[in-house]
């Protein structure tokens, strides 16, 4: 089994590509990975948000540890590609813990962000690192090189210059490379001159955010990033069209009108 892991880890790494990035359309549950794969992408990443609320929780790690587990776990048995799990801020479960259960569900990546998930403040950059450098040593001690991805949440509340808050992201993404992880992602930074410049700046792979205003793939992969995600946005797509889908069955219309063939002449 670990040696399984270890194979499909190293070839999730290989997909992070500056330039040709590796793209993940955000899974949430085992159907959702399925598509996902036979779309034909490489690798399935779940999304912690829509995780969550398909669970019936909130983001923010109001989701508990077992449940958030074995979601990953069953999304992971579904499908024969490397599987990526959001895993917040790791549920304050120690970083041993936090990468066996990681292992036991069958993924062999991980993001970890570095604010706190229930009051948004930034977490110590050092604090951080330190956290970063533990769950490295713990996969390395597992046998399995697992795909650590971290989150930096500079950009995250909205507010303030991207170009003055730029420094503290460069900062805190080559600590955190050199802490061991694989991949650095300043989630929501979408100008492309800043985000342009942040990749120059960090010496290792950057992922990106796709959303509404957001550059666009092929930009990004000018731009040299090596991941983009698209986080909850395919969840709140789905359940935006099952909302439509509702409202047209209360008002007594016929919900299949737009996704049914038309008659052939």
């Amino acid at each position: 089994m670990t040696d399984d892991l270890a194979v499909r880890a190293a070839a999730l790494r290989t997909l992070h590509r500056p330039g040709d990035p590796l793209i993940l359309p955000n899974a949430w549950d085992a159907s959702s990975a399925r598509q996902v794969a036979a779309a034909g992408f490489p690798a399935v990443a779940t999304s912690s948000s829509a995780v969550a609320e398909a669970l019936g929780h909130a983001d923010g790690e109001a989701t508990p540890p077992g449940e958030m587990f074995a979601a990953v776990a069953r999304l992971a048995r579904a499908v024969a590609v490397p599987v990526t799990a959001d895993l917040e801020r790791g549920y304050g479960l120690r970083p041993a813990e936090l990468v066996e259960r990681l292992l036991d569900a069958g993924a062999v990546g991980l993001n970890l962000e570095d604010s706190d998930p229930r009051t948004g403040r930034s977490v110590d950059a050092g604090e951080q690192a330190d956290l970063l450098a533990e769950v490295r040593a713990a996969a390395d001690a597992a046998g399995v090189p697992v795909v650590l991805n971290a989150r930096v949440d500079v950009f995250l509340a909205g507010a303030g210059d991207p170009a003055a808050l730029l420094p503290e992201a460069v900062r805190r993404a080559t600590r955190y490379l050199a802490a061991g992880a694989d991949c650095v992602y300043p989630i929501l930074l979408a100008d492309p001159a800043i985000l342009s410049e942040l990749v120059a700046a960090v010496p290792g792979a950057v992922n990106a955010l796709a959303r509404p205003g957001a550059p666009t793939v092929p930009e990004l992969a000018a731009i040299g990033v090596a991941r983009v995600s698209y986080g909850g946005g395919l969840y709140a797509a789905a359940r935006g069209h099952t909302q439509r889908m509702l409202d047209v069955v209360r008002a007594g219309g016929d919900p299949f009108a737009a996704v049914r063939p038309a008659a052939s002449g």
